[in-house]
């Protein structure tokens, strides 16, 4: 830990967004007293955005929780770890006595993925618990991008990314890159780098409900029906049949399924999906035409392709596209990262393997299939709510808000208020932490170590970085590796004093013997020191794609080397990684999984469905990514921000006024919201942000209740894409009137 006591600087990999953004921080007395971007910073090279800035004001807000509460009589009181952890010890392992593994249901948020202890730690806690029940923020964001990844490609994270920085055509749907600096695609400073793009005679085209930030910087942008894109997107494939414009290159010996795939969308041609989409069959194959003859060109789209009905269908086309257009795996084209540790597609055998598998299991009550060894958090109140063998009795919550994040809010809440016990791992006492009743405060991400495991496997470039610890932890205070270890201990019978280094140990060991067999013992002690997830990442690092191999390959990184370089270390850009990256059984890209063309049965069928009057879509906000950002000064200032954005068309059609206060409603449940009048939605679509609503009792977050907004996930209903699971957020039809 570095002496801060005098003024000096440290050096954090942000961890509020995707974007990753290197921080330059100067720090005083165990104070930061300014935060900017590093400008040294191999892959951000200084770019910052608010969420950076505001790092200081999460570490010193006074409404993060900084020790453990208990529930007594209704009312939480503070307590110590050991207290805290006997209560669990002394309730939980009853609850799985008597009533089983699945009584005890895990819902892990979005933040987790941000902070190392809890992302390399938590399938050690499910493992423990032995549960079927688990329920992430991938439902509710991404699934439909895993799930049919997975499929084509072999893993649920072999996205393919824009290689932008050598890009001519960039075609988006449903993302706001110019707000959320990629999702699903890390890539900090979007701006400089789709000006540059430009610069050199690269064009943009923006397909979203919205005229959004990113359609603004943009060349074209067309709206299109929310829910709709699978109706563009079919008619975009079947054009590129039709006339005679599939170019599969160097991939041809490399794609199986090419004639199913004709097959499949043979009764989509643009003339037919057009009215169903919003855009006119001549613009849709005008799309087509302008990708397949772009000589480097890559489609991407994120949420809105995720959060809706038709999700993996969506996102499997974006990829069908990139390949018939032959603009996959190659410079400037869609291009697959290769991540220096964690990422399963770089281990093992290249080019084959044992692909991904779906439906194992079943949820209880609904039937949804597991996705990836998770459930539909949409699932999640009915899994409580219905008795019988099975029914979830107890829960633990990491580092997630789903009453504000999940459809439904109201009926999640009264589902908690259910339970016989829960636990919550959080650093808030929010909208769900309410409901528990034991909290375990998680640690200010300035006292932790830090390596991002997800994002680089879908970066725009190559790159390695490792944070340490920027303040000291207060006394006594576990990390939050050792409090999900703690978890599992109780899970598992040890009691709440258990041994968890010791734990650790073993877990470990057991990981490096199934990598590397005979060596295990040279390797262990090897990395005696230091435990926990920094030994986790010394070891993948090493055994990784870039690493050392412990001496065999001497120019290779470690993390000694990493932390050496404060700004990290540049790995170069994307390479084309076909086959090498394939992970499917038959060592091709599955062009046409039969899951999946199976699925476009419903799309044809909905082919005349009538189009809603007025639908809602939600909107990603660069001062909003969680709803405890709305706690923070630096990001909480200025305008309020959680409007709902009305065409003037529908005002006057509803008799709404600018600034005036609207009801939102759908099958009995209604919200009240802020008008306000754009032209940059299209007629018929109303925009509200997600992860508000901040006026529920029993909360501490008094900046964020000063103006609560609404919580637009109380009036959507519970529905989800039927393949992957995730929740239908985007394109549902609502009433709204003057409140």
């Amino acid at each position: 830990m570095p002496d801060h006591t005098q003024e000096s600087t440290a050096y954090r990999i942000c961890p509020l967004c995707e974007a990753c953004c290197g921080l330059e921080l100067k720090v005083s007395d165990n104070k930061v007293i300014g935060i900017r971007g590093h400008d040294d910073d191999v892959f951000s090279r200084g770019y910052i955005c608010p969420k950076g800035v505001a790092l200081k004001d999460l570490h010193e807000d006074p409404d993060r929780l900084r020790t453990p509460l208990i529930k007594r009589d209704g009312h939480f009181v503070e307590a110590s770890w050991d207290e805290a952890f006997e209560e669990i010890a002394r309730r939980l392992p009853p609850i799985i006595a008597e009533h089983g593994a699945d009584a005890v249901a895990a819902v892990v948020g979005n933040p987790s993925v941000h902070k190392i202890g809890l992302i390399a730690y938590v399938p050690k806690l499910a493992k423990a618990l032995g549960t079927r029940n688990v329920f992430t923020a991938s439902t509710l964001d991404q699934m439909p991008k895993q799930l049919s990844a997975g499929l084509m490609f072999g893993h649920w994270l072999s996205f393919p990314v824009p290689d932008i920085e050598r890009s001519d055509y960039l075609l988006i749907l449903g993302a706001n890159p110019m707000v959320s600096n990629g999702s699903l695609w890390t890539v900090p400073d979007f701006r400089g780098k789709a000006k540059a793009m430009r610069a050199r005679g690269g064009r943009i085209v923006v397909i979203d409900p919205r005229r959004t930030e990113t359609a603004d910087i943009a060349d074209a942008h067309h709206f299109i029906r929310p829910g709709a894109d699978v109706f563009l997107l079919l008619g975009m494939v079947y054009t590129l049949f039709d006339e005679h414009l599939v170019r599969l290159g160097r991939l041809a010996e490399h794609v199986a399924g090419l004639e199913a795939m004709q097959a499949a969308v043979s009764g989509f041609a643009p003339e037919q999906v057009a009215a169903r989409c919003g855009i006119d069959a001549a613009t849709i194959r005008a799309l087509a035409r302008e990708l397949a003859r772009a000589e480097r060109a890559a489609v991407y789209g994120r949420i809105g392709t995720c959060t809706q009905e038709y999700g993996t269908l969506a996102n499997w086309l974006i990829d069908v596209l990139n390949v018939l257009t032959g603009h996959l795996d190659r410079e400037g084209g869609a291009m697959f990262a290769k991540a220096p540790a964690f990422a399963a597609n770089t281990v093992g055998k290249p080019g084959i393997g044992r692909g991904v598998s779906v439906g194992r299991r079943r949820s209880r009550v609904s039937g949804a299939p597991e996705v990836m060894g998770e459930l539909p958090m949409v699932c999640l109140a009915e899994e409580i709510e219905t008795p019988g063998e099975g029914q979830v009795k107890a829960l633990i919550s990491i580092a997630g808000n789903p009453v504000l994040s999940a459809p439904d809010g109201p009926r999640l809440s009264a589902a908690f208020e259910r339970l016989d016990f829960m636990v919550s791992v959080d650093i808030y006492l929010n909208e769900t932490t309410r409901h528990a009743d034991v909290i375990l405060p998680g640690s200010s991400p300035l006292e932790d170590l830090h390596y991002d495991i997800a994002f680089p496997q879908f970066a725009y470039r190559n790159y390695a970085r490792f944070s340490d610890p920027v303040l000291p932890r207060a006394p006594g205070h576990p990390p939050e590796w050792q409090i999900l270890l703690r978890l599992a201990a109780i899970a598992r019978g040890l009691g709440a004093h258990a041994d968890v280094g010791k734990m650790d140990d073993e877990s470990f060991a057991e990981d490096v013997q199934r990598a590397v067999g005979e060596h295990a013992d040279a390797v262990l002690a090897a990395l005696a020191e230091p435990k926990g997830p920094e030994r986790q990442v010394d070891f993948a690092l090493r055994l990784g794609p870039y690493g050392d191999l412990f001496g065999r390959r001497p120019e290779g990184i470690s993390l000694a080397k990493v932390k050496a370089a404060p700004g990290g270390i540049d790995l170069g850009p994307l390479q084309p990684r076909i086959p090498e990256v394939l992970r499917t059984p038959s060592g091709k890209i599955e062009l046409a999984p039969p899951l999946l063309v199976e699925d476009l049965r419903r799309v044809a069928a909905s082919l005349a469905q009538p189009v809603a009057p007025l639908v809602v879509i939600g909107r990603r906000q660069v001062r909003s990514c969680n709803s405890w950002m709305h706690n923070l000064p630096t990001l909480a200032k200025g305008p309020f921000r959680c409007t709902a954005l009305v065409h003037p068309q529908d005002a006057d059609r509803l008799g709404l006024e600018d600034g005036g206060a609207a009801r939102i409603s759908r099958d009995g449940a209604s919200i009240e919201v802020r008008v306000e009048l754009s032209v940059a939605m299209m007629p018929g679509v109303v925009s509200l942000p997600h992860g508000w609503g901040h006026d529920l009792p029993g909360t501490r977050m008094a900046l964020a209740a000063e103006r609560p907004g609404a919580n637009l996930n109380a009036v959507v209903a519970e529905r989800r894409d039927p393949l992957s699971g995730n929740a239908v957020l985007s394109g549902v039809a609502v009433e709204m009137r003057p409140a």
